[in-house]
């Protein structure tokens, strides 16, 4: 049966049958362009305002402006993750993804044509919505239409094409850098990839496992046969079959209540957003956002040269993500976050340790050079581990009923994360200095370690229902599990 564990010892070829198929690669690939968007806003930003600051006095003069730039993305964001699992669950993968590039373009032609900073701040919103949407919808429609070996690997191409928009956005930068209008052309060139993928996705299908759900059985199995041999084809549509009643049942008593009231939802959310938490926490965007300020706060004052070393870090994070796709389903999710997760807190001392001495009053151009090494062990360590597993795991931990509104649930909690850090963080700078700031970032690291031995359990390879069982029986013990259906004993928890 589809529900066993059966599928799991597949040779590698066969594995490589799968990542081979050209369909399932198309549906990947542009699906992820929504993580492509999501990358190059996260960069673009760090460049651009470098050039803001010298076209608006009043940006320059002040932190907060800078970090409301920054962080207005992050609003909007949040307001579009919060919308987005609804949107999934009620209108499908495929509509979701089309309104997202619809939004971020205009959030793209707001900002490039922005008078002044407040404009900008109102493209950046636009943006920030779009960009929120799609974190939701692409994760899941890729892992809805993986098979469950591979589904690590093309989940994690989704966070590939974030961290190669972050890499793109530093070339675009640079590329831009002696041009007339500098950051207009970098904002507004964002529009060019949503305009892509809105016409691709237009020629792509809906998610299988949605259309099961609302009872298009055809449809889904015609999107299925281009995924699976026929062997494999037959199981899986009785098992979908089976499953698309069982969650029809459950789904009328669907509700954001029952993620906090039902047990194994609970801790299943728990996971996720605890996940989405601490990728934030322990810095990444900080890195992101503010790598040419870093660089800049390092020593390095010229333009082009912070934004040079900037461009290095983000091919970092681009070529350690290609690493984590293929180790996160042959070392799995929770070896990976902890192996990660230590390097990040050995980095962070580096980073740490480096600005202090500098801080000191050391004029030595050594102390400059190894805060730039430490951001680029930060990243070497972080973009194989934390980068890819909170969305891998976030995509395959829900019961399919709750997968929308959980997804969407545990992205809110990584875009408020996202903005916090990033509406705090040159201004605790200020106040503390850089050195004690990325110490704090060390110690959540540490938090983070000790939070995933304790809370996340290994889903390398498994089915979305063995994973769903894993919760079952976290929740109510082995026998338990066998008894308490989803929205059983919701009352006892």
């Amino acid at each position: 049966m589809p529900g066993s564990s059966g599928y799991l010892d597949l040779h590698p070829e066969r594995k490589m049958f799968y990542f081979k198929n050209p369909y399932i690669l198309r549906l990947t690939v542009v699906a992820g362009i929504g993580g492509l968007l999501f990358g190059y806003d996260t960069g673009v930003i760090s460049g651009a305002l470098l050039y803001i600051k010298d076209d608006f006095e009043a940006v320059k003069d002040s932190s907060f402006l800078q970090e409301t730039i920054v962080s207005m993305a992050i609003v909007g964001a949040i307001i579009g993750a919060a919308a987005g699992g609804w949107i999934n669950d009620a209108y499908g993968r495929k509509k979701a993804t089309l309104l997202a590039d619809i939004i971020f373009t205009l959030g793209a032609i707001v900002m490039a044509a922005a008078p002044d900073p407040y404009v900008l701040i109102l493209g950046r919103l636009l943006v920030g919505l779009g960009v929120g949407v799609a974190s939701v919808t692409a994760p899941v429609y890729i892992a809805e239409a993986s098979p469950s070996e591979i589904r690590g690997g093309l989940v994690s191409t989704n966070v590939l094409m974030i961290t190669g928009g972050q890499f793109l956005s530093y070339l675009v930068n640079l590329g831009f850098t002696e041009v007339p209008g500098t950051w207009r052309w970098m904002l507004g060139v964002s529009g060019v990839p949503a305009v892509i993928q809105f016409s691709l996705m237009l020629c792509l299908p809906e998610s299988p496992r949605w259309l099961f759900m609302k009872d298009d059985k055809e449809t889904a199995i015609a999107v299925m046969s281009k995924i699976y041999n026929l062997s494999r084809l037959e199981d899986e549509i009785d098992y979908l079959a089976s499953q698309a009643e069982e969650e029809h049942h459950k789904k009328k008593d669907v509700s954001y209540w029952n993620v906090f009231k039902v047990k194994e939802i609970r801790l299943a959310f728990l996971a996720g957003a605890g996940l989405q938490a601490f990728q934030q926490f322990t810095g990444i965007n900080t890195v992101m956002y503010y790598s040419p300020t870093i660089v800049q706060m390092a020593g390095f004052q010229s333009n082009q040269l912070a934004l040079l070393l900037s461009l290095i870090v983000a091919a970092m994070n681009a070529a350690g993500t290609v690493l984590g796709i293929y180790l996160i389903d042959h070392f799995g999710r929770r070896k990976l976050a902890l192996s990660s997760l230590s390097g990040v807190i050995v980095s962070l001392l580096i980073l740490s340790a480096a600005f202090f001495v500098q801080a000191s009053g050391s004029t030595s151009v050594f102390y400059g050079w190894l805060a730039v090494i430490g951001l680029a062990l930060y990243i070497g360590f972080f973009a194989p581990g934390m980068g890819p597993v909170p969305w891998t795991v976030n995509s395959e931990i829900y019961p399919e009923a709750y997968r929308g509104i959980c997804g969407g649930m545990s992205a809110t909690v990584n875009w408020i994360s996202n903005l916090i850090v990033a509406q705090t963080f040159l201004s605790v700078v200020e106040s503390i200095g850089t050195g004690a700031t990325f110490l704090i970032i060390a110690v959540v690291a540490v938090i983070a370690f000790v939070f995933v031995i304790l809370f996340l359990p290994e889903t390398k390879g498994l089915t979305f229902e063995e994973v769903e069982r894993i919760w079952k029986e976290r929740a109510w013990g082995s026998s338990g599990s066998n008894t308490h259906s989803l929205l059983e004993q919701g009352d006892e928890s």
